[in-house]
């Protein structure tokens, strides 16, 4: 005798699987983003919103959803709008189970890499602004953006 199989359902109402969402995982990316520019621990964040470290690791891998009043808290904590949590999102991850009521589809964008969640790029920018002189940053800023464009005209010219 075969055994039905069928999917279990969580507490909201979503089926249980063995892959987070999308959408969980961008922004348990974005939590981590931004709490590693902040140069806060996992073990601080969870102490500025009533949490153990291991909750905020379950929350930055995308394993367990973050409900709207504790995103709200984060984003207190972080010092950042609830929006930042969904910016730079893909909209292939945004639709993915999207039923258009009217009709339309939503525009594809290309994903790419995320660049800011690279450990050089949190460490450059931890480091950038650790100089106090203002003047100075802007200065390294504008060197920056030359050698990129310079490096990128030298690009089209080969």
């Amino acid at each position: 005798m075969q055994a039905k199989v069928r999917d279990v359902k969580r507490r909201g109402g979503r089926p249980k699987n063995d892959m987070p969402s999308p959408v969980d995982t961008h922004v348990g990316a974005r939590v981590r983003l931004r709490r590693t520019l902040l140069g806060l621990s996992q073990e601080k964040l969870g102490s500025a919103v009533g949490l153990t470290f291991q909750q905020i690791q379950k929350y930055e891998r995308g394993a367990n959803r973050i409900g709207a009043s504790r995103l709200f808290d984060m984003a207190r904590a972080l010092d950042v709008p609830v929006q930042f949590f969904f910016d730079e999102m893909p909209v292939e991850s945004a639709a993915e189970g999207y039923q258009p009521i009217s009709g339309d589809t939503p525009a594809s964008v290309a994903a790419e890499p995320d660049q800011m969640g690279k450990r050089e790029t949190l460490e450059l920018v931890r480091t950038y602004y650790r100089i106090p002189n203002a003047n100075l940053r802007r200065k390294l800023f504008d060197l920056a953006k030359a050698m990129a464009n310079f490096s990128r005209e030298s690009d089209l010219a080969l």
